[in-house]
């Protein structure tokens, strides 16, 4: 297993989810799974890609991978993944909450700090970095797929090898919701520093927030290492306020509204 380089342990990793939209280029070339992050990862990302395509040629096809019946052409480009152009990661996931982190309005030291800090959750590759660069996608990530099973309980059994380490001392702030917050809990010491950012309201007023909230805090230089220090780091520009967990193994919880 590849070690990460230094400069990545230890600093703050704020967890983002994916978009159902996804940015797909007519060039490029095609990605190569052994050089996106976390390596160790691969042998799960290629189950679960075979099992992508074998589901993506079945005549149900749109109703296993849970996808509306409208998006038929996203299903047939499935079947390209492997071929398909590649571009960063952060170039692919759109909408809502990519809109708000804007990542291409971030000073050039934020941007740095979000290129280590940020992770992006994803039903194909588990979890990425801004850079990786990975090919467009459709499917739900709870969709039964050949061989390969539901992601969701696939990366559960897989990335706390990876994610845990790659936390070390520092926070980890949770922008994901749903099904995609299902797929790793930090546990033992690393749930004393786990932060889920809650937004009251509509989904996406919710999802405007967080992307705030992650460029904020990408912003930042500063490091926090405990919940509390989050209160004082976003308090300029957030109306926030931070509960305990309500119980053990739970995350710490963060309301957050822009001012």
């Amino acid at each position: 297993m590849r070690t990460a380089p230094l400069g990545i342990l230890g600093h703050v990793l704020i967890l983002l989810p994916p978009s159902e939209t996804k940015a797909r280029s007519r060039r490029g070339t095609p990605m190569r799974l052994e050089s996106l992050s976390f390596p160790a990862l691969t042998g799960v990302r290629e189950e679960i890609i075979d099992g992508l395509i074998d589901a993506s040629r079945l005549p149900d096809a749109m109703e296993v991978l849970g996808v509306p019946a409208t998006l038929g052409a996203e299903v047939d480009a499935n079947l390209r993944l492997r071929v398909a152009p590649a571009k960063p990661a952060i170039e692919i996931y759109t909408g809502v909450l990519y809109d708000a982190l804007s990542w291409a309005t971030l000073s050039p030291a934020g941007r740095r700090r979000a290129a280590r800090r940020l992770l992006i959750s994803s039903a194909v590759y588990g979890v990425t970095r801004p850079g990786d660069r990975i090919a467009p996608y459709r499917t739900a990530i709870d969709a039964d797929l050949p061989g390969a099973g539901r992601p969701t309980n696939r990366w559960k059994a897989a990335l706390d090898a990876v994610l845990a380490p790659a936390a070390g001392p520092g926070l980890i702030v949770d922008c994901r919701s749903g099904p995609y917050a299902a797929t790793w809990a930090p546990s033992g010491p690393l749930a004393g520093r786990w932060v889920a950012v809650r937004v009251p309201g509509a989904s996406h007023w919710a999802k405007h927030t967080r992307g705030l909230v992650a460029r904020a805090l990408c912003e930042s230089p500063a490091d926090p290492r405990r919940p509390a220090a989050l209160v004082d780091l976003l308090a300029a520009e957030f109306d926030v306020s931070l509960t305990g967990p309500e119980r053990a193994g739970r995350p710490w919880v963060l309301d957050a509204l822009p001012r």
